[in-house]
């Protein structure tokens, strides 16, 4: 039996207790595949790996279990406790695949978080242990392909200058043990990468693919992507801005307020990681448009929510003979169900590409992320079309094959 192995930074956390929790469920007959887009009849063909055949692990830097985490995530969204009872033993069978993880330049809020506050180790030490980490799973587990998915909290915002623009000057910057360079977020890629493991970036944190990363990735044939899960508001979004260009309605004022809870929320609370979270969710808008209308995300810690948020957007347009009207939308959810099977979409489309031989930017998955990486289309029914027209093409190569 072909296995795929999936490692998660942030392996504590809501979204990857969603899936380790939706995966054990899919297993037991407790749920359908809603929200996952490699079940629409175009990917088919593709003997893409099953959900339930994925073996799940990763690190982090907090001590809880799978089942304490997912415990967790269950009663956030009210699913009852017969669920967790049902896949409590799936989950146990996970516990030895969890590793201890790094907070190396995350900043304060995300270092707080470790339950160990001893010195970090020299950067090539913890690239050794993450190497290390990654082949003991695959090793273990006896999987044929393994993925990493970042899902850890939202880095602060990092300068990519210098030794991130180029492998060697990574690699230098490891060497000489540049802390100020690099960020955990680097670090989990760059061993990804270097185990030949497809690696995707979930998170806004623009330290997971610097350039030089990709550059890596490409000359050794190692599929990524990223960036910034696109789950909720830029969703809606992405499916919205078209309506008003082929409509060619001028827009005035596009403002976004969002309300979370949970650990997400609780990281966003802090400044400058909420600055790497807004630059994400703020650029769509100019460049789906070609123009730059006011426009300002904000975004709030409400602790009480836990998994739940709540986006309600006000959208100031101008129509004909400059008459000015609104648009207000309101979406409500949990963060983990909506990001949940999209992960584990990445996860089969990840091992499809490396299959092909495929290398650095999955410019197909645009439509998974906020900031799509090396792709310039926006509008979500463009971006879907590319990975329809991926789908498609991979499926004739198999037919013709």
């Amino acid at each position: 039996m072909n296995r795929t192995g999936v490692l998660f930074v942030g392996s504590s956390g809501y979204i990857s207790a969603a899936v380790l929790a939706g995966a054990a469920s899919l297993k037991k007959g407790l749920c359908q595949r809603t929200g996952m887009v490699t079940e629409a009849k175009e990917f088919s063909a593709l003997s893409l790996p099953e959900p339930e055949d994925m073996v799940f692990g990763g690190w982090d830097i907090r001590e809880a279990t799978a089942i304490q985490s997912a415990e967790r995530f269950i009663k956030s969204v009210n699913l009852g406790e017969e669920v967790l009872s049902a896949i409590k033993e799936s989950l146990a069978d996970n516990e030895a695949d969890f590793y201890k993880g790094f907070a190396t330049n995350c900043g304060r809020a995300i270092e707080a978080l470790a339950s160990n506050a001893a010195p970090e180790p020299h950067l090539k030490d913890q690239l050794r242990k993450l190497r290390s980490d990654i082949a003991d799973f695959k090793k273990r587990n006896s999987v044929d392909e393994a993925v990493v998915v970042n899902l850890a909290s939202t880095e602060p915002p990092i300068e990519v200058s210098g030794p991130l623009l180029t492998p060697e000057g990574l690699f230098l910057a490891m060497d000489d043990d540049r802390k100020d360079l690099v960020r955990a977020s680097t670090l989990y890629a760059l061993a990804s990468v270097l185990e030949g493991c497809p690696y995707v970036n979930f998170t806004p944190s623009n330290g997971a693919l610097v350039p030089g990363l990709v550059r890596l990735a490409e000359e050794t044939g190692v599929p990524v992507m990223g960036n910034d899960g696109k789950t909720g508001e830029t969703l809606v979004k992405s499916a919205l801005i078209p309506m008003f260009t082929c409509r060619n309605l001028e827009v005035l004022s596009w403002e976004g307020f969002n309300m979370l809870g949970n650990m997400d929320g609780h990281v966003l609370d802090t400044p400058e990681n909420r600055e790497s979270k807004i630059i994400s969710k703020d650029a769509l808008l100019p460049k789906a448009l070609g123009y730059a209308p006011h426009s300002r995300v904000h975004i709030h810690y409400v602790p009480s929510l836990d998994d739940q948020k709540t986006a309600w957007n006000f959208i100031h347009f101008k129509g004909f003979m400059g008459a000015k009207m609104t648009m207000q939308f309101v979406w409500q959810g949990f963060d983990s169900i909506l990001a949940a099977p999209l992960v584990i979409d990445l996860a089969r489309l990840s091992v499809l590409a490396k299959r092909r031989g495929e290398a650095g930017l999955m410019t197909q998955l645009a439509s998974f992320f906020k900031a799509p990486l090396g792709v310039e289309v926006h509008s979500l029914h463009d971006q879907y079309r590319l990975l329809i027209e991926y789908a498609n093409a991979a499926s004739n190569e198999r037919v013709a094959g």
